[in-house]
């Protein structure tokens, strides 16, 4: 009993639950994150240097790996990254394990140059399973702009010129 009221204030803060269906507590999450993120950071090496996506998966695991290195309360971790509870973060770093090793497989940065895509000229029948997107009219004030643009009108040199916030008639 005593330790109970008097001991538990002085040990670090224990997350009793997470307040999402199906997601346990990690007593253990810095740990597991850490881990996570060194062999997101090992497995990331096989996506060609170059690579927009190999550049974000290291951008954002090597910061995040930074801050659980150097926090050691999980309330921080959530706080730094700002991107949801530690649970989450061990849920999404084991997401990007998956998802790299998808892409290693799948291989996208490896199209050949002389690789020809098939294009599908507007002509063609559409698919009765693909939906059509039809956009609406666009406003008057669009086409006024356009043509404006388009014939280069200039208001005239005697006009006095409106700012950002100013109103055009006269009080």
């Amino acid at each position: 009993m005593f330790l109970r009221a008097i001991g538990r204030p002085l040990l670090a803060k224990v997350k009793q639950t997470t307040g999402i269906v199906g997601l346990d507590v990690a007593p253990n999450a810095r740990e597991v994150l850490i881990n996570l993120y060194n062999k997101t950071l090992k497995e990331i090496k096989a996506v060609p240097e170059d690579e927009g996506y190999r550049k974000a998966v290291e951008s954002f695991t090597t910061h995040r790996l930074k801050v659980c290195e150097e926090e050691e309360d999980w309330e921080k971790i959530e706080e730094r990254i700002g991107c949801g509870q530690v649970e989450e973060l061990i849920e999404e770093a084991q997401d990007e394990l998956k998802l790299i090793e998808k892409m290693i497989e799948w291989d996208p940065w490896g199209v050949p140059d002389d690789y020809e895509c098939e294009i599908i000229e507007n002509d063609a029948p559409i698919p009765k399973h693909v939906p059509r997107h039809i956009p609406g009219p666009l406003p008057a004030e669009f086409y006024q702009t356009l043509e404006a643009v388009q014939t280069k009108r200039v208001e005239p040199k005697d006009a006095p010129a409106v700012t950002s916030g100013e109103s055009q008639s006269k009080e």
